[in-house]
């Protein structure tokens, strides 16, 4: 049975390993059936080419954000630029934002000040928040917890556990799993426990590339292969986790 289009809820093609052949690996993910992909900035520098791709590429959209990483970066200046460029018509969410103690890049006082803006600016214009937490779980808890009815969001890249995944389902938000899920034995358990209509796939490509590619760049072309992996670990066929995923991504960034 063909697979239905395929939306990849979270992948970075403003990343410089796409410099060569970007235009190439959107055909290709087209011609594997990943027709819809949000890419997703990291900082405002980030999210500008973001959008001017988004603007070039039908059924690309965009989002605007810092990334825990850069969070020491942080200031009112920065975050006036990146509520700017969230009034772009094809930025769909705020984002990567969040916590990420096990690399910790950046302060984590910085890292929460960032994500609150995050989340307090998610109120006031009504986008949708994609947050990364890594080795943060408590913290990540507490601030969703605290803007608990005024925000969605989604878990991306979801490898924490499952405390947090139970967390963010409680607060309606979506989980989405990457390539991780097909060879991370816990990591499978947990796909389990994601309701259909909160489940997302992303390829986070450049990074993570899933069974059988692993060990290469990823790249929007593999998400069939995480979309596979799900529907095998939910007992389910790939058509049918293809179009609800296709369909809960869609409600989600609104488009």
């Amino acid at each position: 049975m063909e697979t239905p289009p395929l939306f990849d809820s979270h992948l970075h093609l403003t990343s410089e390993r796409f410099d060569e052949d970007r235009s190439e690996a959107l055909d290709r993910a087209r011609a594997a059936g990943v027709t819809e992909m949000v890419t997703i900035a990291t900082d405002p520098e980030d999210a500008r080419r973001a959008i001017r791709l988004a603007e070039s590429e039908p059924g690309v959209w965009a989002t605007a954000g810092l990334h825990p990483h850069d969070a020491d970066r942080f200031s009112d200046d920065l975050v006036r630029e990146i509520l700017e460029l969230a009034g772009s018509e094809t930025v769909v969410a705020l984002g990567e934002t969040g916590l990420d103690y096990h690399y910790e890049h950046a302060s984590r006082d910085a890292q929460m000040a960032s994500f609150r803006v995050h989340l307090e600016a998610a109120c006031e214009i009504g986008l949708p928040v994609v947050v990364h937490s890594r080795s943060a779980d408590e913290d990540t808890i507490e601030l969703l917890s605290e803007f608990a009815g005024r925000v969605t969001g989604v878990l991306h890249c979801f490898t924490a556990e499952e405390t947090l995944l139970r967390a963010g389902l409680g607060l309606d938000w979506f989980v989405s799993f990457s390539g991780i899920v097909s060879f991370a034995e816990e990591l499978g358990r947990l796909a389990t426990l994601v309701p259909d209509d909160r489940l997302l796939i992303e390829t986070d490509s450049p990074y993570l590339a899933p069974v059988p590619k692993r060990g290469r760049r990823n790249e929007p072309a593999f998400l069939p292969f995480t979309c596979e992996a799900v529907a095998r670990l939910r007992g389910r066929e790939s058509v049918e986790i293809a179009n609800l995923t296709r369909a809960n991504a869609r409600r989600f960034y609104g488009v």
